[in-house]
């Protein structure tokens, strides 16, 4: 297997009119640049612009705290073998809050010790979704009751957004610059 990306940045002479307009619309945003997942997912403008909306939300203004959104992330990122995605998000992660050994061992692909409730039901909820494409009763309980429905909602978004990032890098074996 060959580390090649399949889908290369492209130039803005060589971009089309609308890829031009996606391309400058998340450049003005808080992304500040097209990078990573959305270098390949400009040869579709509209999906890149919606994309990218969702994630927008997601990341910055999703009703779990900062630490628990990265925390999500990491875990999105280390289920998928993500490297980029890992690197621009452990960095965030610790800012936020999420402790060194936490991030140690979630890189390390083991079960944290000494995590707070809060981080132990995300690594619970996470977990099960993962492993078996739904949530128990008793998980699903304890998430509503502690992040309410909108923060359970966003939990599961978060998983399948950075679910979706990772794929689109590794399908197109986006390098970290």
């Amino acid at each position: 297997m060959t580390n090649t990306e399949r889908m290369p940045p492209i130039s803005a002479e060589a971009m089309t009119p609308d890829q031009r307009l996606a391309a400058s619309e998340i450049a003005a945003g808080r992304r500040g640049e097209l990078s990573g997942p959305f270098v390949p997912a400009i040869r579709s403008p509209e999906f890149m612009r919606r994309l990218q909306r969702l994630g927008e939300y997601l990341r910055y203004d999703a009703a779990l705290p900062p630490a628990l959104r990265e925390m999500v992330i990491l875990l999105t990122a280390r289920s998928h073998r993500q490297s980029y995605e890992w690197s621009v998000h452990e960095p965030i992660a610790r800012r936020a809050g999420l402790s060194p050994a936490i991030i140690a061992a979630l890189e390390a692909d083991r079960r944290p010790g000494d995590m707070s409730p809060d981080e132990t039901l995300v690594f619970e909820f996470f977990g099960e979704l993962q492993a078996t494409h739904d949530v128990s009763d008793a998980t699903y309980a304890a998430a509503v009751e502690r992040f309410g429905e909108q923060g359970v909602i966003d939990m599961v978004g978060l998983i399948g957004y950075y679910g979706t990032l990772a794929l689109i890098m590794n399908a197109t074996r986006v390098r970290r610059e």
